[in-house]
């Protein structure tokens, strides 16, 4: 299969080219390459990939991308909060109207696979699982424009997105603004962290089943287009307390401690059921436990906070 990947140069999207290539796809993989990341080096010598230099909102090339592959995969993305605040026309023009470009110049049979996020879901109701039918409340502009591009999509031929958990671990374009890669590098480095507002919760999500997910999609698209999913370790629906102490079972000497006052400026409390993708025959391979022990190997050659979204 011919498979267009934009933002391939990305966290998910350095990891997923290999892994598509590995599996015998031809990946033209676009990308603005905006943070000078050099992360499909390793990929250059497999024949069957294709990389465009160039920005997913440039409608002409885009549209001699598209008409060239079988499927697509819209990662190109101004990813996080606080970019997409920092630069709201930019968010709008890349995360909203560049995805609306490729819904607008594909053939109606191409699959289209989109990553959303469980952001979405905003503040959840206590002791309640976050389900694909629960009103989505995003209070982010970039969770806003997710949630806007994703119903245009679903009400297009032969798409299906997935709502990622926040998603951690290590990826040749790696990034440490993320709350587990944010965390376990403090640990790491600083050993304390204080926290605020320690009970919220969230879902947790391995990049490489991030990547996982889009193989068993494009595998199994007949039978779930046309549907959003969750995707996320149904284990790891957990506060950022516990996340902590997950932490500290890999480094006992990490301290950390909530703070009295002040709060966090993350107002995202819920918890998920990833039950739908379950049924599908999808199952994370990566626990939080293994993902953690990566990232302190990792941080044994990051040694500075270079690695983010900002």
């Amino acid at each position: 299969m011919k498979i267009l990947v934009t933002g391939a140069a990305g966290y998910i999207g350095s990891v997923l080219v290999p892994l598509l290539l590995s599996k015998g796809h031809e990946v033209t993989a676009l990308d603005s390459f905006m943070y000078q990341q050099t992360s499909l080096l390793d990929c250059c010598h497999n024949p069957k990939l294709k990389i465009v230099n160039g920005d997913v909102r440039n409608r002409d090339l885009l549209a001699g991308l598209v008409k060239s592959v079988d499927a697509i995969i819209p990662l190109a993305c101004l990813t996080g909060a606080p970019l997409c605040a920092k630069d709201p026309l930019a968010a709008r023009s890349t995360n909203f109207d560049g995805v609306q470009n490729i819904l607008d110049l594909r053939s109606g049979s191409q699959p289209v696979i989109f990553p959303t996020t469980n952001s979405g879901y905003g503040v959840g109701e206590k002791g309640k699982f976050c389900t694909e039918e629960t009103p989505l409340r995003p209070i982010s502009l970039y969770g806003k424009y997710k949630v806007e591009i994703e119903n245009i999509l679903l009400s297009s031929q032969n798409t299906m997105t997935f709502r990622f958990a926040t998603v951690f671990g290590t990826s040749p374009r790696m990034r440490l603004d993320l709350l587990v890669n944010d965390f376990t590098y403090r640990a790491v480095n600083d050993r304390f962290l204080v926290l605020f507002e320690a009970h919220f919760k969230r879902n947790y999500l391995h990049v490489r089943d991030a990547a996982n997910a889009f193989v068993h999609g494009l595998e199994n698209f007949d039978k779930m287009k046309g549907q959003p999913y969750n995707v996320g370790l149904s284990e790891a629906n957990i506060s950022k307390w516990e996340l902590c102490e997950e932490i500290k079972k890999h480094l006992p000497d990490f301290y950390f401690t909530e703070a009295e006052i002040g709060e966090d400026v993350d107002k995202r409390d819920y918890v998920v059921s990833n039950e739908k993708i379950e049924a599908t025959g999808f199952k994370p391979q990566n626990t939080l436990s293994s993902g953690i022990a990566e990232l302190i190997k990792g941080y044994q050659i990051v040694k500075r906070n270079q690695y983010a979204n900002i």
